[in-house]
C-alpha cells in the first residue's frame, strides 16, 4: 500500500515545491510595500533612461531633516532649469480630486478610499528642499506621478502625470535658474544635507510620521517648528469645524486637518 502511495507523495510534494513559492511571491508583489517600491522602480528608470545625465542629476529616496522631525522625497532631480521633487503614487481604480481638495477619492469597482491630497503632501517635500539649500521657492518644483493603472475622472492639475508624462513635464521647463557650478554645489548640499538612506533612517521617519499623527501627541508645525494650535473655524464653508493652526499666526499661516 505504502509503494502504491509514494507516486503521488512524490508528486504532492513536487508540486509544493514550486506552488508555496509562488504564492508567496504573489503575496509580496500585491503588498502595498512592494507596489510602492515597484512604482518608485519605474520612476527611476524612466528618469534614468529618457533624461541627459549630463544636465539632470537624480538622487532617490532622500530623507531631510523638518522642524517636526523629517520628510521622505522618492525622487529629486537636480538641474540648470530648477530642482523636481517627485512623488510617486502606485494605484488602481478611477481617482477623482482637484488641486484644492484636502483629500482625493479613489473608487475600485463598489470600494471608495480617501487619501491625502498627494500635492499638499509634496509641498512639504518642496519647502523642505528650500530650506536645506537655501533657494528660492520659484527654482522649486513638485511633480506627481500616478503609476499602476490608475485613472484619472477629474481634470488633472499640470504638475501631475501618468508614468513618464513626468519627465515631459520636467522638460517643459527650459529657462536656466542655475548654472552648471551651483548646481554641482546644491546636488553636493543635497548628498551631504540628506540623513542616511539607510533602513534606520526610514524606520525611523515612519515611526515619527505615527507619533506626529497620534491623537495625544503636540504637534508641531512643518514650516516653523511652533506649536499647532486647535482651532475653531469661524466662517466660511467650515464654519463651526475644528482644524490645526500654528500658534504663531498670523505671522505663520500653516493650518493641518483634524
Amino acid at each position: 500500500m505504502q509503494n502504491a502511495l509514494q507516486p503521488f507523495f512524490n508528486l504532492l510534494v513536487s508540486t509544493l515545491s514550486w506552488v508555496i513559492p509562488f504564492v508567496v511571491v504573489v503575496s509580496i508583489l500585491r503588498s502595498p510595500w512592494a507596489k510602492g517600491h515597484i512604482g518608485e522602480w519605474f520612476v527611476r528608470f524612466m528618469l534614468r533612461w529618457r533624461l541627459d545625465k549630463a544636465v539632470y542629476f537624480p538622487l532617490h529616496n532622500v530623507t531631510l531633516a523638518t522642524p517636526d522631525g523629517s520628510t521622505q522625497i522618492d525622487h529629486v532631480i537636480v538641474s540648470r532649469f530648477g530642482i523636481f521633487a517627485i512623488e510617486t503614487k502606485n494605484m488602481q481604480g478611477w481617482i477623482f480630486g482637484s488641486e484644492r481638495q484636502a483629500e482625493w477619492t479613489q473608487k475600485i469597482y463598489k470600494r471608495t478610499f480617501k487619501f491625502q491630497n498627494p500635492l499638499r503632501q509634496n509641498y512639504k517635500h518642496a519647502k523642505a528642499l528650500e530650506a536645506t539649500l537655501q533657494v528660492p521657492p520659484e527654482t522649486v518644483h513638485s511633480v506627481i506621478v500616478f503609476v499602476g493603472g490608475s485613472t484619472f475622472k477629474t481634470e488633472m492639475p499640470t504638475s501631475v502625470t501618468y508614468g513618464g508624462g513626468c519627465v515631459n513635464y520636467i522638460l517643459s521647463f527650459t529657462q536656466p535658474v542655475f548654472d552648471t557650478r551651483q548646481v554641482q554645489r546644491l546636488v553636493q548640499q543635497l548628498r551631504t544635507g540628506r540623513l542616511a538612506p539607510t533602513r534606520a533612517t526610514h524606520v525611523a521617519h515612519v515611526q515619527q510620521l505615527k507619533e506626529r499623527h497620534a491623537p495625544n501627541t503636540e504637534r508641531k508645525c512643518p514650516q516653523c517648528g511652533s506649536t499647532m494650535a486647535l482651532r475653531t473655524a469661524k466662517s466660511g464653508a467650515n464654519a463651526g469645524k475644528q482644524f490645526w493652526g500654528c500658534s504663531t499666526f498670523p505671522k505663520c499661516r500653516v493650518m493641518q486637518k483634524i
